[in-house]
């Protein structure tokens, strides 16, 4: 059997959690510029993320922002509230819609972390991400699992 990884001290307690407590919330800005650093970063230089030419041509209202940026940012509201990244076990998600990105100003996305399942013998949650959008949920099965103290 795995020993359990050496936890920094601030990582939640298990005991502290409650099934459908909200533990975290954060709304971010996703602007063109966002998704040129992105896109550096990742390699990923689809030019549906940067041309309106090509995101129109292919049936799209406009530039949309990276799947796995999107993901990235939304995972990372649990990774601060863990704050030791070691916490992180799992993450998993499936894309339910784009997220348009303007050519002038931002989009904002909200991001809600929410306990979904408990085990008491391992110690973990299942933290439930709701991603949305200007009103649309934007990630569906969002999960992150975490070894808690």
């Amino acid at each position: 059997m795995s020993e359990m990884p050496q936890l920094a001290g601030s990582v939640p307690e298990f005991d502290s959690l409650e099934l459908r407590a909200v533990v975290a919330q954060r709304t971010y800005a996703v602007e063109r510029s966002t998704l040129v650093r992105y896109a550096g970063a990742s390699g990923d230089f689809n030019p549906i993320h940067w041309s309106d030419h090509i995101a129109t041509n292919v049936g799209l209202d406009s530039v949309i922002a990276h799947g796995m940026h999107t993901m990235g940012a939304a995972t990372s509201v649990v990774e601060d509230w863990v704050t030791d990244q070691r916490a992180i076990l799992d993450s998993q998600t499936r894309f339910a819609r784009p997220i348009p990105v303007p050519h002038d100003g931002e989009t904002s996305v909200d991001v809600t972390a929410t306990v979904g399942l408990l085990d008491a013998d391992k110690r973990q949650a299942r933290i439930d991400l709701t991603v949305v959008n200007e009103g649309n949920k934007v990630l569906a099965k969002a999960q992150v699992l975490v070894q808690l103290r």
